[in-house]
C-alpha cells in the first residue's frame, strides 16, 4: 500500500514540498471571496481549489507548482482545502459564474474570472500574459 498510498494517497510531505513554492494564502470564509473581488482592481487574484484525498488533484498541484515563474507580489495566490471550505468553494462558483471543477485554477482580474482551468489542463495555463505591463517591469 505504501507506493500506491504515495501516488494516490494522502502525504503530506509530497504536498507541503509541492505549495512550498508558491506563498499560497488559504482560504477559509466566505468573507474572503469579497476581499479577492475587490484586491483583482489592483492585480490578479489567483485561485487553486485542491481536494487534498484527491491523487490527480495533488499531481495537478505538484506540477503547477513545478512550472511556477511569476515573482512574488504580481499576483495574490490563493488555496482552498476543498474539504474543509466546501461552502467557499460553492460561493465561488455561484459568485464568478464558473462550475465547480477539482482540480480549478480561476484567474480573477477586475472583479471576474478572466481564465479558468481544471484537472491536467492547469498545468498548461501560462500566468504570464494576465500580469499587468507596469508589474513585468
Amino acid at each position: 500500500m505504501g507506493l500506491f498510498n504515495g501516488l494516490f494517497g494522502h502525504n503530506k510531505n509530497q504536498e507541503e514540498k509541492a505549495t512550498g513554492k508558491i506563498a499560497w494564502i488559504p482560504i477559509t470564509s466566505l468573507v474572503e471571496i469579497d476581499e479577492i473581488e475587490e484586491k483583482s482592481e489592483i492585480r490578479p487574484q489567483v485561485i487553486f481549489k485542491h481536494s487534498t484525498t484527491c491523487g490527480i488533484s495533488r499531481m495537478v498541484l505538484n506540477m503547477f507548482s513545478a512550472n511556477y515563474r511569476i515573482e512574488e507580489g504580481h499576483m495574490d495566490m490563493y488555496f482552498l482545502d476543498l474539504h474543509k471550505h466546501r461552502d467557499v468553494s460553492d460561493e465561488i462558483s455561484r459568485k464568478f459564474g464558473v462550475t465547480h471543477q477539482s482540480p480549478q485554477l480561476l484567474i480573477i482580474k477586475e472583479g471576474a474570472v478572466v481564465a479558468h482551468k481544471s484537472h491536467g489542463a492547469i498545468t498548461e495555463i501560462d500566468l504570464e500574459p494576465y500580469v499587468s505591463l507596469e508589474e513585468r517591469q
